[in-house]
């Protein structure tokens, strides 16, 4: 993960830096600082490119003396409407556009010490890069960014800020190399392991096994898992920073390692996609990693289950029907609706065994959320105003978007069954997001939930906004945003 390091001084005479610029007329005077040692290098290519500081746009200064390697400016938008989330993007381009030297800098200017911390936060995302199975020559690896300093008149405040938001990050990217991870090494059994690791951090982290959960009654999750040969797993994490006796806040994920649509099978073209299937356990995992590095002073518990949806002789069949944890029976009318079965006993267990405060639980679910809304929002579900408006404030301030959609009985009732309980599709494509979130609802009881459906937003397919192509780590920042916000003490 990139270093950061912060100073008050402008130190850079060589080497490769990023100035974060406001729109204007006028350049700031870190710009003309440099501009000056470079003997208006910097103003001649900003006026060639046309580059006026708006967000978003960058200018690329090449060998502008024969001290600089680069230089690069960023636009940061005008300059009263910076907010965390536009110094984050800023950040994000900066150092992906500083990738190739191992040593950078960015002047931010005089932006504030908490704005400067979120540049920081964006640089170590945008800086990130999986290349694990990438056999790469020694010297080429010596040329990709590994140090960052931030630069600023304000940067002492961030610096103090820096510890905890450097906490989400390594969150983040604990989510993006979970996801990243291909399906013959990330099977249920290893996702568990790598789980445990975080009892480093302070973390309680117990693993149910099959026998645990067929004790639990988990029918609806053991019958995704029965055509494969890689065992299922529910692992329950949790995080005590709050009052002792206080009720936590309680996090789901889906976790299918590899969904391959079981009998109901997926077509080829693009089926390798389903590695990331299990984003929603990989975000609960990485934001559970945030709350313990930061000590937060919350109580949370975070469930995801574990497993891998395959065909074989074992496999599950439509027309099956299951007996759920909560005693609820489904009939399984298509085997790729297969993570809201996974969700269904996991709900009810999180539920009955912690009485949470509130759930949210997170899940690639639906493809359906990908025509309604693209890549650009995660679908909102919810039984409850408050915590509804409280998802979708965090998810503003990170820029990790929330959409709310409806729930209601009209869609209720397009699951009904004529021989068990429900029926786990509603039988035609309509409101496919919509039926989905509604047949999670019956899990839940009078807890409030909410249901984000990620499946548009887990894994991007170009970089963005800074940040690099592949898995995006979407909700970590949100859900450590709606902690902060709403439930931690002291």
């Amino acid at each position: 993960m990139l270093q950061i390091s912060f100073s008050t001084q402008i130190e850079p005479t060589a080497g490769a830096l990023a100035i974060l610029v406001p729109e204007g007329d006028a350049y700031p005077t870190v710009f003309q600082t440099f501009d000056a040692a470079t003997q208006g290098a910097l103003s001649r290519a900003a006026k060639a490119e046309g580059f006026k500081g708006k967000d978003g746009t960058s200018c690329v200064v090449l060998a502008p003396s024969a001290s600089f390697e680069r230089i690069v400016l960023v636009g940061l938008g005008k300059a009263g409407d910076v907010d965390a989330w536009g110094a984050e993007k800023a950040g994000g381009l900066a150092a992906s556009l500083l990738a190739r030297a191992p040593e950078a800098a960015v002047a931010v200017g005089d932006l504030s010490g908490a704005l400067a911390a979120h540049v920081a936060l964006g640089a170590v995302l945008g800086a990130y890069h999986f290349g694990l199975y990438q056999t790469k020559k020694e010297d080429d690896k010596k040329h990709q960014l590994a140090e960052l300093s931030v630069l600023g008149a304000h940067v002492g405040a961030a610096e103090d800020l820096w510890p905890s938001l450097q906490a989400v990050a390594r969150g983040v990217v604990l989510t993006r190399d979970l996801v990243s991870e291909p399906a013959n090494v990330l099977n249920p059994v290893e996702f568990a392991e790598r789980a445990t690791t975080l009892r480093a951090h302070g973390l309680e982290v117990e693993v149910l096994d099959v026998a645990a959960m067929t004790e639990l009654g988990f029918g609806a999750l053991l019958g995704v898992a029965q055509g494969s040969a890689n065992e299922p797993r529910t692992v329950v994490m949790r995080w005590n920073g709050g009052k002792e006796g206080d009720a936590p806040v309680a996090f789901i994920g889906k976790g299918v390692t590899f969904d391959s649509g079981g009998i109901s099978i997926k077509p080829a073209a693009g089926m390798e996609d389903m590695k990331w299937d299990m984003a929603g356990a990989a975000t609960v995992t990485g934001l559970m990693a945030s709350l313990a590095l930061r000590k937060a002073p919350v109580n949370a518990v975070g469930v995801v289950g574990l497993v891998e949806n395959m065909v074989s002789g074992t496999a599950q069949r439509p027309g099956d029907v299951v007996r759920s944890a909560s005693g609820q029976t489904i009939e399984v009318l298509n085997t790729d609706a297969e993570g809201r079965l996974v969700l269904a006993d996991v709900l009810w267990y999180a539920r009955d065994r912690f009485a949470p405060r509130l759930m949210v639980d997170l899940a690639t679910l639906t493809g359906a959320i990908i025509v309604g809304l693209g890549h650009e929002y995660a679908g909102l579900f919810s039984n409850d105003d408050d915590l509804a408006v409280g998802l979708a404030d965090a998810g503003a301030f990170t820029g990790e978007k929330l959409w709310r959609m409806p729930l209601g009985k009209e869609y209720d009732a397009l699951l009904k069954s004529d021989i068990a309980d429900m029926q786990n599709i509603s039988g035609g494509r309509a409101g496919g997001s919509i039926t989905a979130a509604q047949f999670l609802k019956r899990f839940v009881g009078e807890t409030p939930w909410a249901h984000l459906d990620i499946a548009g937003v887990a894994w991007a397919s170009k970089a963005k906004n800074g940040q690099p192509k592949g898995a995006t780590g979407f909700g970590v920042r949100l859900l450590d945003r709606f902690v902060r916000n709403g439930f931690e003490q002291g």
